[in-house]
């Protein structure tokens, strides 16, 4: 994809380039700039080109932080993301080797189970314990 892209931008330069050259040749009429104490004479298309790229150059002078900015948030961004995915990793690894220790391990003999002492219950302490033991009178 990257290639196509590259390949598109050639062509819209050598494009840029050919009508910048049309320009130039159709444009050929002297102009004089007065600029503060400087005076320059030139064709129309050479100051024009140049009032072009001199936009050109501001541009890419101020867009220059942003795009600084976006990268270093980008490579920081993917230092984090390979840092967490090694740490998936190694705690992937180690769920695998916990769980080949629990299989491999002998099954534990679950103690025998209590049977629940039987309620004693008021009535049945009052009355003397054997008529009630059951819960019946």
């Amino acid at each position: 994809m990257r290639g196509a892209h590259m390949q598109l931008l050639l062509i819209l330069g050598i494009v840029f380039a050919i009508l910048a050259v049309l320009f130039a040749v159709q444009n050929n009429v002297p102009v004089t700039v007065h600029l503060a104490v400087w005076s320059l004479e030139s064709t129309l298309a050479v100051v024009l080109l140049a009032a072009l790229g001199l936009g050109v150059l501001i541009a890419a002078l101020l867009s220059t932080p942003r795009v600084l900015r976006q990268q270093w948030s980008g490579a920081r961004s993917r230092r984090q993301i390979n840092l967490l995915e090694e740490r998936n990793a190694a705690l992937e690894a180690r769920v695998t080797e916990l769980t080949q220790a629990l299989e491999g391990s002998a099954p534990q003999a679950l103690p025998p189970a209590v049977e629940p002492k039987p309620y004693v219950g008021l009535k049945t302490l009052i009355t003397g314990g054997a008529a009630g033991a059951d819960g019946k009178s």
